[in-house]
């Protein structure tokens, strides 16, 4: 499983942030590094309160990820 990892700010205040993810089963970290910015702009695009500061992909081992 791979997780691409990032940090949304509210644009209105920049200080705000938050960390999420998005969760894969089917691809490879290279993969998630090369799809990482257009998966990153469709979820910006529904969320138009947010600017996403900065991301990583990373493989999640089973039972590492919290619930």
């Amino acid at each position: 499983m791979i997780e691409l990892i990032f940090v949304a700010c509210l644009a209105t205040a920049p200080d705000q942030c938050q960390e999420r993810s998005l969760l894969y089963t089917d691809i490879s970290p290279m993969t998630c590094l090369m799809g990482a910015q257009p998966e990153l702009a469709k979820w910006a695009e529904t969320h138009p309160a947010f600017r996403v500061s900065g991301w990583k992909c990373r493989a999640v081992r089973p039972g590492e990820r919290e619930v």
